[in-house]
Formats: structure tokens, C-alpha cells, sequence
């Protein structure tokens, strides 16, 4: 392989002079003389999807370091949510001749003609967080248990209205919020949480109010916080003049964010008129503070530095003619084929837990959350 991608890097030479990713995302150039070079001084494409989530910045950082840690050199771009850019930065990569790709995808449905561009090349694909769909040209994913992290929302909200220990029978009211509908984990997320929600559905301990129940109705286009916000916002006004709402599934800390403003804006978080539960993911600086003041109740820590880690060892392995190590190969079937995955735990936080799980362990700096 090693060969070929010489080759190919040789005839895109003068394409690459005149290429610079700098009007499309952070050029990374990583590796000292002093450290030993993964892989003769490769370099690694890494497409993330946007500058404007803390999260994906965090990703983008924590993938760097890992990499230029194992020797590699790196070139960094953020598609700004924009899904026809992010093919466009992808095919300069290619040809600029990197030597693997490490992408999160903003459209996963839309990246099939430059996928099969890397295969020609011969660029081997780890699919990061958000599985690519529709091809065959991705070798590996790295990921949580997209489906755990649901299952920590809805089992959270069931604990805190008292309905899993038989405390509280209810009814309560309850409104659903999944995230992009072009996004693959989004059913996942939605499934693990509806898992433990249903049964009280069905059972009209919980009750939504609006009606909508199917993800298809629920879901928030690039996980825009403000998109959540107008939804909630329409919904109070539609189901909720008389009534109350006890809890909201949120899939992310972003629509958290919004959810929460649509709620304070129509009276919530007094005595008289509480906040309901709300969940969210990723732990986002913005959504711990909002836990620690009482108005968020929880988040989803995924421990981005390990996925960096996971990634990075993927790519590490395929260019050095090594296997990269798995822990499930049957779950995520792309449409053409079941990709290998590497899976990691996720971990719900709330007030309780947030010290020890993110301040103690180095995630969140403590100054952060002043």
C-alpha cells in the first residue's frame, strides 16, 4: 500500500501547490525530527463537521495530538455543517495525497462518490462517531454505544419522576427530542432511549401532550439548538396552556440549551413553576454549568480523548499492516456493509457525579465552571 500512495502523492505534486486548506478549515502540521515517525511521516486527512459546537472543536484538538503523538503529521478541517464542503475539503486531502482519512461525516448519505475517490487512491477510512453510510469504501468506525447513550437519557428521566421504583404512578408529561435525521446515531440514540420510555408510554404514566412520538416527527435538523428552541417554543403554545411539562428527552447539550430557553421564557425554573427534567450529551462546558445551577438535570460524558485514541490507533494499524482491534462487528451495517467497530462506554452526569467523572479525571478544567 505504502507504494501506491508514493505514486500517487508523486502525480498530485503540482495540484497540491496550488491547494491550501486555509480558507476551508485549520492546517495541522505535526511530528518533531526527535519523535519517532508512525509510519515513515504520514499524513493524516481528518474532516470534522463544524467549529461551532465545542464538541466537534474538542475532537478535532484531542485527533491532532493522538496522531502527532504516534509521529504522524495531520491536516485539520471543520466542514462548517456545510455537507457539500466537506466533500470538497475531502477531495483536496485526497489529493493532497494524505495517506488516510479520518472523517465525521455532517451528511452521511452524502459522501459516496469521494469514499470511492480514497479507495481508488488507495486511502484507507476510519468513519469517526457518525458512521458513513451507502458504501463500501469505509474500513473502520470508531464510536460509543450510540444506543447506551439513550438508554442513559430515558432510564435517567423514568429515576427522577420516581416511576422505576414504583414511588410516583404519575401521569406525566413528557415531550420528545431526537437529533439530525441525517445523522446515523440519531436512531440509536432515539431507540436506546424510547427502550426504556416506552413501556410508561404505553402504559400513559407518560404522556405526550403533542402527539408526536415517531423520530420522524422529532428529530432537529444539524442539531441546532435554535431549530429545538422554536419547536419547544410552538409546542408550549399548542399543548401546554393549562398544563405542565415533567420531563424532556434532549439527545445533545446544544438542544438542551435551546429547550431550556424556550421553557424560561414561558415561565419555568420559579417555585411555583419548576423545570422539568432534562437530559442531554457531550458534556459541554455551557450544559455542566447549567447542571450545577439546577437547570439542565443531566449529560452524556463521552470521553473524546479515548475515541481520539481509538482513531488513531485504527489509522496507526492499517498503515502499518496491522489489524486494528474491534469490539463489534455485527451492529452497524452501512447499507453495503457491516463496518468494524470499536465501541466505548458512555457515562450519564449529573450534579451528583459531574466532580468526580469530569473535573477530577482532567476532561473540564474546574476555573471552567466558575
Amino acid at each position: 500500500m505504502r507504494n501506491r500512495r508514493a505514486a500517487f502523492a508523486a502525480v498530485a505534486t503540482a495540484a497540491s501547490l496550488a491547494l491550501t486548506l486555509s480558507a476551508c478549515g485549520q492546517n495541522s502540521e505535526g511530528g518533531s525530527e526527535d519523535k519517532k515517525k508512525g509510519a515513515d511521516g504520514a499524513t493524516i486527512g481528518i474532516a470534522m463537521p463544524t467549529k461551532s459546537s465545542e464538541r466537534w472543536i474538542n475532537d478535532g484538538r484531542n485527533v491532532v495530538k493522538d496522531l502527532e503523538s504516534k509521529g504522524y503529521k495531520t491536516k485539520l478541517v471543520f466542514g462548517e455543517d456545510d455537507p457539500d464542503q466537506q466533500v470538497s475539503q475531502i477531495e483536496n486531502l485526497i489529493t493532497q495525497g494524505v495517506d488516510a482519512l479520518i472523517v465525521a461525516a455532517i451528511d452521511n448519505k452524502s459522501l459516496n462518490n469521494v469514499m470511492q475517490q480514497a479507495k481508488d487512491a488507495d486511502i484507507p477510512v476510519v468513519s469517526y462517531d457518525r458512521l458513513i453510510l451507502g458504501t463500501e469504501n469505509v474500513d473502520y468506525y470508531a464510536s460509543f454505544d450510540n444506543e447506551k447513550v439513550g438508554e442513559l437519557q430515558g432510564t435517567y428521566i423514568v429515576e427522577k419522576l420516581g416511576l422505576k421504583d414504583g414511588s410516583k404512578k404519575g401521569p406525566f408529561n413528557i415531550e420528545l427530542f431526537a437529533g439530525s435525521n441525517d445523522d446515523n446515531n440519531t436512531r440509536y440514540f432515539f431507540q436506546g432511549a424510547m427502550n426504556a420510555l416506552k413501556p410508561y408510554i404505553d402504559k400513559k404514566q407518560l404522556v405526550v401532550k403533542s402527539g408526536q412520538t415517531d423520530m420522524n416527527q422529532v428529530t432537529t435538523l444539524r442539531w441546532d439548538g435554535g431549530t429545538a428552541q422554536k419547536r419547544m417554543d410552538d409546542i408550549l403554545t399548542s399543548a401546554y396552556r393549562s398544563d405542565r411539562v415533567d420531563a424532556v428527552l434532549s439527545p445533545y447539550d446544544g438542544i438542551s440549551i435551546g429547550i431550556l430557553s424556550a421553557l424560561k421564557s414561558d415561565g419555568y425554573g420559579s417555585k411555583d413553576k419548576p423545570l422539568p427534567v432534562v437530559t442531554g450529551q457531550d458534556a459541554e462546558v455551557a450544559s455542566v454549568k447549567s447542571i450545577i445551577s439546577g437547570q439542565q438535570s443531566m449529560t452524556v460524558f463521552k470521553d473524546l480523548r479515548k475515541l481520539a485514541a481509538v482513531a488513531g490507533d485504527m489509522v496507526d494499524a492499517l498503515l502499518n499492516d496491522k489489524k486494528p482491534e474491534t469490539n463489534d462487528t455485527e451492529t452497524y451495517d452501512n447499507g453495503s456493509k457491516v463496518v468494524p467497530a470499536f465501541l466505548l462506554e458512555p457515562v450519564a452526569v449529573d450534579k451528583e457525579n459531574y466532580q468526580k467523572v469530569l473535573v477530577d479525571s482532567g476532561y473540564i478544567k474546574a476555573d471552567d465552571l466558575n
